[in-house]
């Protein structure tokens, strides 16, 4: 199976797009940051790497990484677009706290076996899903 670099690369050729070395550090910031990053967040944390990288080019290289299948945009109803990574990711769900924005990612079985269920019935064939769980987390729900 090929790295997510290698299929980044292979997208960006097909699209007769470079791989340069500011797309190569904005890639290598994004894939090793843990969970769901801003725009802002990226361009602040690859601008410690090399400050020549604008604002203009980290907003582009990620609506390619999403093109490409490497990320994936997130909306955690907050006004702010994050972006986690998805190639080789196994699928989940999120909570998400209302109060606090702590989210929370989640598996079920269960759940996933009823949403293809459900599209069944209705006629549906799923290419895909994204479920956000909304509420109050434990240290939140009190208040």
């Amino acid at each position: 199976m090929q790295s997510a670099r290698e299929q980044f690369f292979q997208y960006l050729a097909r699209k007769k797009l470079r791989f340069t070395s500011q797309r190569a550090i904005i890639f290598d910031v994004f894939w090793s940051v843990e969970g769901h990053v801003s725009p802002e967040e990226l361009y602040r944390l690859t601008k410690e790497k090399d400050q020549s990288i604008g604002q203009a080019t980290v907003y582009r290289t990620l609506k390619l990484l999403s093109e490409a299948g490497i990320a994936r945009e997130v909306d955690f109803g907050d006004g702010v677009t994050r972006y986690e990574p998805y190639y080789g990711q196994n699928h989940h769900d999120h909570l998400i706290c209302k109060e606090c924005g702590q989210s929370v990612e989640v598996v079920d079985h269960r759940i996933e076996i009823l949403q293809e269920q459900l599209a069944r019935q209705h006629g549906f064939t799923l290419s895909g899903h994204s479920m956000y769980l909304y509420g109050y987390c434990s240290s939140c729900g009190g208040k």
